[in-house]
Formats: C-alpha cells, sequence, structure tokens
C-alpha cells in the first residue's frame, strides 16, 4: 500500500470524518473530563500543524499535529490511523513528520498526552518505539489515571 503523508488543513470531509472516528474511539475509554480533545477549528490554528496521511487513491487513512506552544515545548495531538490499515506502520510515518517538523523548527521538546487503558496500548507501544519516554504531567493537563505522558527531548544543532 502506498502512502503519502502531507501537510494539509483539517477543514476537509474526510479529515473532520478521521476527527469523528477519533472520537468516537476515546469516548469510552475515559471520562469525558479527562479527553482533552482539538476541534478541526483549533486545529486549523496558526500554531497547528497537521499532516494527513492518504493512500494510493487519496482517501484520508491517518493524521497526527503538532502544536506549538512555545520556542521551547511543541506537543504531538490528534494521532490517529484507520482501524483498516493499522499494522502498516503509518502511524510511526506520521509520527516521524511532526518529529521532523518539531526539529526543524528548532524546538528542544515534543510532549505529548495520551490515554490509558487497553484502548490505549498500540499508541503507547507507538510512542515508546519512537523514543518517547514516560513523564509527569505538563502544561495544565492534571495528574490522574486517565492520562500517560511522554517526551522527547529533542537534538538542536547548534549554530555555527
Amino acid at each position: 500500500m502506498a502512502i503519502s503523508i502531507a501537510i494539509e488543513t483539517p477543514l476537509q470531509d474526510d479529515v473532520r470524518d478521521l476527527v469523528a472516528r477519533l472520537n468516537a474511539h476515546l469516548l469510552p475509554l475515559s471520562p469525558l473530563e479527562f479527553q482533552f480533545k482539538m476541534t478541526v477549528e483549533q486545529m486549523a490554528g496558526a500554531d497547528t500543524t497537521l499532516f494527513v496521511a492518504r493512500d494510493e487513491t487519496g482517501k484520508a487513512v491517518g493524521m497526527g499535529a503538532l502544536k506549538v506552544h512555545s520556542a521551547e515545548l511543541g506537543e504531538v495531538k490528534r494521532m490517529f490511523t484507520d482501524p483498516e490499515v493499522r499494522g502498516k506502520r503509518i502511524g510511526s510515518a506520521l509520527l516521524d513528520a511532526i518529529v521532523g517538523l518539531a526539529r526543524d523548527r528548532g524546538l528542544p521538546m515534543l510532549m505529548l498526552e495520551t490515554g490509558t487503558g487497553d484502548g490505549m496500548a498500540e499508541a503507547h507501544r507507538l510512542y515508546s518505539r519512537s523514543g518517547f519516554t514516560p513523564r509527569g504531567p505538563f502544561l495544565d493537563y492534571p495528574d490522574s489515571e486517565w492520562s500517560a505522558f511522554y517526551e522527547m527531548p529533542l537534538k538542536v544543532e547548534a549554530s555555527a
């Protein structure tokens, strides 16, 4: 399966569908007050860059975003891969694109919050395999049994 990954606007029907499917997946996994979702309108803000994975027919099969909080911190948001194509390393490719953009922008740290429990085991494996390590809460996320937090320090080349 040939997959292409590109920066796109979230304000597209097929991306809205991916967001709706991600939200439906998350709904039964934790209480609503511990689900920190971005809407497509929020994802369209200047501080967020969305990557969309498409198959050879142009169908959107995955997404992931980089939200820049400051010159010191970027956050991985809204990672999702269509269950029909899981296991084909699309999530890894999306995460690589996000990490690459964070490095290109000179961000020294990338963090993320994700859910816990059986429904999130694949996500935890992806983040660990990709070099993220567990950490405590960051920004204004509460410390709870419903969240797992990860970080990845990024090596930024010193200017000559």
